[in-house]
């Protein structure tokens, strides 16, 4: 049977009324479900902001930008057959012949690192640069990996031609070695071999620590390879003319190592071919794994919320059950009493909800900060918690709501 207005109106005051007399236990229930929706709201922040940051690192490559490499980065090497064990390795052989026969490529960027037993050392008079990363490139480097300098210039083809020593070093290199002092013009020695100095990269923030090329120190690729002879593979990057060309780009890519690699016509390429957009469907993919753990971890504390709010109804049905003999011999009806206590305890959670979303949302933001994600709030997520906070009420509440309701009045008024 339907309510009538002025009978949903005492229902609500009568509900309230009662939460108002147990100020205390009441506020306990809505903590219960406050920390509940709050791991919720902070949870979906965080993996929000964390989702954003990864797009925004690969985002800084620009969206044409296509990676060459032996093995396909999600490939399983476990289950590997042996023939892909034994691929060729990447080398300088592949950058050429893109370069060399790939027309919807505008620019090529092997990469060739070098990794020395201890670690590098790079010095400048009495000063040593922590952690160093050394590697040899082509002039087209800071083109593909959309990087700019904050000083001097960067290597060019007469540097890769003639195998010059010269060299770009990262911000916090530069911070290292010269404190006062312009680097440009300035003679450091890498390991064994000096160098001069002649541009310095840019710094870049991190939201996943530092930015590794803050402490990289560039090459021309030439005088990587008289240095280090034995360091054949290396990582290659090649840039479309344009996002729309990527299709393009690749084909003529896949051609050209085919044929450079010697890939019989039935055989299946012995690379790997990865965009930035297959990089963000990996991590969309990933996040979502984290969406769903992340919610059945916090679901179970709205499921002690829940437990919380059922308990609180009962010990309530039970100390009121001669007023709701007394209620229902004035003729109160069954869906009087349901509808006040299914009241009482969606407003108990719903109350809780509210509290929580807001300290979700502030979490959330705190916990994005000192990780240096960016903030956001789904409105979504939002909408979701406050839903759930009241579901938890209405399914909690539903089974003291209805045992009140089925209270025989003769047995209620004799309740002590």
């Amino acid at each position: 049977m339907l309510l009538t207005v002025t009978e949903i109106r005492d229902a609500i005051d009568m509900a309230m009324g009662s939460l108002r007399a147990n100020k205390f236990r009441s506020s306990l229930t809505i903590l219960g479900v406050m920390i509940g929706v709050a791991s919720v709201i902070a949870m979906a922040s965080v993996i929000d902001g964390l989702d954003r940051a990864a797009v925004r690192e690969i985002d800084q490559l620009g969206s044409n930008v296509i990676m060459i490499t032996k093995y396909d980065p999600t490939v399983d090497h476990e289950e590997m057959s042996e023939s892909d064990r034994n691929r060729p390795p990447i080398t300088v052989g592949e950058a050429e012949a893109v370069a060399r026969s790939c027309p919807s490529v505008d620019g090529i960027s092997p990469q060739n690192y070098y990794f020395a037993q201890g670690g590098n050392s790079v010095k400048y008079k009495n000063r040593k640069a922590n952690q160093p990363r050394i590697f040899g490139t082509w002039p087209d480097f800071v083109r593909v990996n959309n990087r700019s300098l904050s000083k001097g210039r960067f290597l060019d083809e007469a540097d890769e031609r003639f195998a010059i020593m010269n060299c770009v070093i990262g911000s916090d290199v530069a911070a290292s070695l010269f404190e006062e002092e312009d680097p440009i013009g300035q003679s450091i020695r890498v390991n064994s071999y000096q160098f001069q100095v002649i541009g310095v990269f840019e710094n870049v923030k991190s939201s996943f620590g530092n930015d590794e090329l803050n402490r990289g120190i560039a090459i021309p690729l030439s005088t990587f390879e008289k240095m280090y002879p034995w360091e054949k593979e290396l990582f290659l990057q090649a840039r479309a003319r344009s996002f729309a060309e990527i299709p393009a780009a690749e084909e003529e890519i896949i051609s050209a190592l085919r044929m450079y690699r010697k890939v019989p016509f039935n055989k299946e390429n012995d690379f790997a071919l990865t965009t930035q957009e297959q990089f963000k469907e990996s991590i969309g993919n990933i996040t979502k794994w984290i969406y769903v753990a992340g919610l059945v971890i916090t679901s179970v504390g709205l499921m002690v919320g829940g437990i919380g709010v059922m308990n609180i109804m009962l010990v309530s049905v039970t100390e009121r059950t001669r007023e709701i003999g007394v209620r229902k011999a004035l003729g109160a009806k069954r869906s009087n009493i349901l509808f006040q206590f299914l009241t009482e305890a969606t407003t108990l959670s719903g109350t809780g909800g509210v509290i929580g979303i807001f300290f979700g949302i502030g979490l959330g933001a705190l916990i994005n900060s000192l990780f240096k994600f960016p903030a956001g709030v789904s409105v979504v997520w939002v909408t979701i918690g406050f839903l759930v906070a009241a579901m938890v009420g209405i399914l909690s509440g539903m089974y003291p709501a209805y045992k009140a309701s089925r209270l025989d009045p003769i047995e209620a008024l004799r309740y002590e």
